[in-house]
């Protein structure tokens, strides 16, 4: 496993050298620093109302977890340090996941199992979300003249293999595909020795469906709010560009960055998607401006965006590990 991790990261740094070895990096650092300590506020502060709508989705997973400002709080904290996980490790976007759970249980007292599958249930509403962001993009770029077939037939391709792995992740929760394996299994002689692991599935599948039968409504206001993240992800990509000084209208934002996350979720092995997100911003803006050393110096303004993020995440990380245990624990 260590050796496919590195052999990720390998991978995505060839392609940045690849991005790297077409562009013009004085031109590039030139149109970056344009955005200056103005600009780069404001695409933080799009990014926090984002991070926060994120973290309120989630929130809304926990179903102990009340609905009020200081879980918001908690969950926003919780998520902040998980992703720093989450972005240097090739698990497709997975890689924290873990570690939330550990901090729920270990500071706010939510059990592993409650934990876990409020992050399933997290992870399936930022998914049915991104598909629906996705198709919307993919709209613009049928419609996008400046992009050639090739990039039209690649995104219809890669959105068309998505939704058929969100659908079957969701599919696999809501009619209990994994209880009903380890019944199949139960009959058996390897399914008596793990009997208890199957009770532990029996029991994630029974809180996943209470979700989506019991709280139909918390799950489309859920998947409604994630969308409105993702669209503040175009909203990120439209200030960018009017920093750098390139005004691009919403479409053309919202094609870049539906077409920045459909890479990012196919190259999820790639640590950040280093590389690949870079690749896919010359190759979108060289199409659309002519111009690839554009495409790079906005790809590096939210690059240095994600590195601001990521040590907030960290700072916070070791702050939790100044706490006591269970200092917050309950769902008051």
């Amino acid at each position: 496993m260590r050796w496919f991790k590195i052999a990720y990261l390998l991978l995505g740094l060839a392609l940045l050298a690849a991005v790297l070895w077409q562009i013009e990096m004085r031109t590039v650092l030139d149109m970056a620093v344009r955005v200056g300590l103005l600009g780069m506020a404001v695409v933080l502060l799009v990014y926090l109302a984002a991070f926060v709508i994120d973290s309120l989705t989630w929130q809304m997973a926990i179903q102990s977890a009340p609905l009020n400002l200081r879980w918001l709080y908690r969950a926003w904290k919780v998520r902040m340090v998980g992703e720093v996980f989450n972005n240097v490790i090739p698990a497709g976007g997975f890689g924290g996941e873990p570690v939330k759970a550990v901090l729920l249980k270990k500071y706010y007292g939510i059990g592993y199992r409650e934990g876990t599958a409020s992050l399933i249930l997290g992870k399936t509403v930022n998914m049915v979300s991104l598909i629906l962001f996705l198709a919307g993009g993919f709209v613009l770029v049928l419609g996008a003249p400046a992009l050639p077939v090739a990039y039209k037939t690649v995104a219809g391709a890669g959105l068309a293999a998505l939704c058929l792995g969100v659908v079957l992740f969701f599919l696999i929760q809501r009619f209990r595909v994994a209880s009903l394996a380890g019944t199949w299994l139960g009959g058996r002689r390897l399914g008596r020795r793990i009997a208890e692991v199957l009770h532990l599935v029996r029991d994630m599948d029974e809180r996943l469906v209470r979700f989506y039968t019991a709280h139909r409504a918390r799950f489309v206001a859920a998947v409604l709010l994630a969308l409105v993240n993702w669209l503040l992800g175009v909203v990120e990509i439209y200030a960018i560009m009017i920093f750098l000084g390139h005004p691009v209208t919403l479409a053309d934002a919202w094609i870049v960055e539906a077409l920045v996350q459909l890479v990012r979720a196919g190259a999820f092995v790639i640590p950040a998607g280093i590389g690949a997100q870079e690749g896919v911003f010359m190759l979108v803006f060289t199409a659309m401006t002519g111009s690839p050393d554009l495409g790079v110096a906005a790809a590096l303004v939210r690059r240095c965006r994600e590195v601001i993020w990521l040590l907030w995440g960290a700072l916070l990380g070791s702050l939790f590990s100044l706490a006591p245990e269970h200092a917050g624990a309950g769902t008051k």
